[in-house]
């Protein structure tokens, strides 16, 4: 199948409650990672590795970031038609935004039709794993069906908190919406099939359901929740299981990671998974890279003074271009672009975002610090919970302190 037979459209509206203060002013996806990411530059590497280089980003809440870094960072050769857009709400079908996300590609369909797609991959834009999606098309093509959902095998005992996907030979015979019981796969009955939020359309089958489901004043309009069990309601569903899927320079450790990060937990984990020794999630797989924009102009990172009471030193960690550690002690933390860390201090299990600033004799501990904070000399964060509330900062339930963009933390 030719490449360009296929459509990419990333569902990027998501308002991100669960991940404030961190969404207080950008919409999710722009959310930063692992030093220099944002969270949708996953799922665009994804598409572009999978040779899908024409993708449109449907964009609703707190865009501005967002849209600015699609435009900066994914510039594709116009010669060839390729292009990564960004599409706003527009109001195209009456005077609402987007009601849901089977709503936004229902609203967006002038440029499905411009485009004339023989298929549509359709991703969300907030989670972080590797894929090859061309595999997943292939699954779709030989199926024969007009939708095709990837499924990931998770826990059992987990099932609540997914949407659980009942199939028998990659036939999808339900979808289930959370549910408290259910039986696990006849390969393994420890697992579930949890859906993703990855889906390929036929084009044609998922334009009519899509204007089906806008007729239908009852619907919720999602895509999860409305159209892909319309689809299972008609037979229509072929699943594509995630374990299935080879991408190359998988480690046996990362071949099928995947973390959805829509918690403020979730994401601290899905960073310290990356920090071990032999990561669960590698960011050094050159094979399938992960594309963002990086500032050229930044210098590499620096580390100062070897003195017997103060030492620049990073162990465990992720340190950006723009760093400074200048006798300071960075320890399992990842520090973005343009972090200093000032002499006697200690950061230790910590995100830190770009431009923070570690004043001297400060300890930063099991903490995400949002972009442009400054901890104040002799201050501390992260170190008790109880006093990080009383400072009207968030305190996760596992214990971890989130100080939002700019603020300023004094002793």
């Amino acid at each position: 199948m030719a490449k360009n037979n296929v459509l990419a459209i990333v569902l990027a509206g998501g308002e991100g409650k669960r991940l404030m203060p961190l969404t207080l002013d950008r919409a999710k996806p722009a959310v930063p990672f692992g030093g220099h990411y944002r969270l949708i530059d996953f799922a665009l590497s994804n598409l572009v590795n999978s040779g899908y280089l024409r993708t449109i980003v449907l964009t609703q809440y707190k865009s501005h970031s967002l849209d600015r870094h699609i435009v900066q960072t994914w510039r594709m050769s116009a010669n060839l038609g390729n292009y990564v857009a960004p599409i706003p709400a527009q109001q195209r079908q009456g005077k609402h935004w987007y009601l849901g996300s089977g709503d936004a590609v229902y609203q967006s369909l002038n440029a499905v039709r411009d485009e004339k797609p023989d298929y549509l991959v359709i991703v969300g834009a907030d989670n972080i794993y590797r894929m090859d999606f061309s595999q997943m098309v292939e699954s779709h093509i030989a199926s024969g069906k007009p939708c095709t959902i990837a499924g990931i095998r998770q826990p059992i005992e987990l099932s609540s908190a997914f949407g659980v996907i009942d199939q028998d030979g990659g036939d999808v015979k339900a979808f289930l919406e959370k549910p408290t019981h259910c039986e696990g796969l006849s390969d393994d009955p420890t697992k579930i099939l949890a859906s993703m939020g990855n889906y390929v359309f036929t084009t044609k089958d998922l334009i009519e359901a899509l204007e089906r489901d806008a007729a239908n004043e009852d619907s919720a309009h999602d895509m999860g929740g409305d159209i892909v069990p319309y689809f299972v309601e008609h037979g229509g569903v072929n699943c594509y299981d995630f374990i299935d899927n080879e991408v190359p320079g998988a480690t046996e450790r990362d071949r099928d990671y995947w973390r959805d990060v829509g918690t403020l937990d979730a994401f601290y984990d899905a960073h310290m998974d990356l920090i071990s020794v032999h990561p669960v999630f590698n960011l050094y797989n050159f094979e399938w890279p992960t594309y963002t924009k990086a500032d050229a102009w930044l210098p590499p990172a620096k580390t100062t003074f070897n003195d017997a009471d103060r030492r620049g030193v990073a162990i465990d960690s992720i340190v950006s271009n723009g760093v400074i550690i200048s006798g300071g002690n960075v320890e399992h933390s990842i520090l973005s672009p343009g972090t200093y860390v000032h002499s006697y201090s200690s950061v230790s299990e910590s995100v830190l975002m770009h431009n923070t600033r570690i004043g001297r004799h400060t300890v930063v501990a099991k903490s995400i610090l949002d972009k442009d904070v400054v901890v104040e000399e002799n201050a501390t964060i992260g170190v008790d919970p109880e006093r990080d509330r009383a400072r009207g900062f968030t305190v996760t339930e596992s214990g971890i302190t989130v100080v939002p963009k700019g603020s300023i933390v004094h002793p």
